[in-house]
């Protein structure tokens, strides 16, 4: 069986996946700040790229399993792969079977947001090379105001919203729209945050013993605790500093894991009353 990093919350666990992991431009992961500042925190190699994991979350409750977020998928072409710099491909599939999950044992799928490197695993190239559903029994969960950017992305985001991501989604009766916040199965809860993109949803993961939130690209990293260090890549800048100040703290107060999709340092963390990394998972 295979053997992944998973966060035991009691009753409720979440492992991460390999979703194609990639480099992307230092500057771009954190907008005006500084260099100088933020390579403290997360370094940079000589042409300023940083690694950053593309890490699908499965949640495993008593009685569903669900992902978070599908990663890349395998539909790059080699040209996607160097632009992107991809150096550990997409390798769900395999991994849930190593831990003895077929691809119809996955019953809910949640996206936090659209864009190709949390969505691009949505439509996988099967067998025959022809694109299906990855997940082909699971609800997939999005926010009515993301999907309807996904289908009519303007000029920025058109760049990430890639049809192809999508195909036959809509048609197979699989595609479950909220508006807002929704228990999606018994203790795990999706809240519609914006900031990132219009529609970007968090998800609580509440267990018997521990809970999680995940924030997506709100808290891409253990370096965007700051709610000043934003990226350059969200959308509404002011929209995610207002958010960051009124999550961070409420989740920080109920001594909450905070899980993370692209941090290559640590997959959670619990935070002080400062925003300051007071414990992590794995604990280095």
């Amino acid at each position: 069986m295979s053997s992944l990093p998973t966060l035991d919350l009691g009753q409720t666990t979440i492992s991460w996946l390999t979703g194609g992991h990639f480099e992307l431009d230092g500057g771009t992961m954190f907008g005006a700040v500084p260099k100088v500042l933020w390579s403290k925190k997360y370094p940079a190699d000589a042409d300023n790229y940083i690694r950053m994991l593309n890490a699908p979350l499965l949640v495993r409750t008593p009685e569903h399993c669900l992902i978070i977020d599908t990663g890349v998928g395998n539909k790059l072409s080699d040209k996607q792969k160097q632009i992107f710099r991809v150096y550990e491909g997409w390798n769900l599939v395999d991994e849930l079977a190593g831990l003895g999950l077929g691809r119809e044992d996955i019953d809910v799928v949640i996206l936090t947001h659209g864009d190709f490197d949390h969505a691009g695993g949505v439509v996988m190239h099967g067998n025959s090379g022809e694109p299906e559903l990855t997940f082909p029994r699971a609800r997939h969960v999005l926010q009515t105001l993301e999907w309807e950017d996904i289908l009519h992305p303007n000029i920025r985001s058109s760049h990430t919203y890639w049809p192809e991501n999508f195909a036959g989604l809509a048609e197979s009766g699989l595609l479950e729209l909220v508006d807002g916040d929704r228990e999606i199965v018994p203790g795990v809860t999706v809240r519609l945050t914006g900031g990132h993109t219009r529609g970007h949803q968090l998800v609580e993961i509440r267990g018997e013993a521990d809970s999680a939130v995940h924030l997506g690209d709100v808290l891409p990293t253990h370096a965007h605790t700051n709610p000043l260090w934003i990226m350059a890549y969200d959308n509404f800048p002011l929209d995610i500093i207002d958010r960051k100040q009124e999550l961070l703290p409420r989740y920080q107060q109920k001594g909450w894991w905070f899980t993370f999709y692209h941090d290559i340092h640590m997959l959670a963390c619990r935070l002080d009353g400062r925003g300051k990394v007071v414990e992590t998972f794995p604990d280095y």
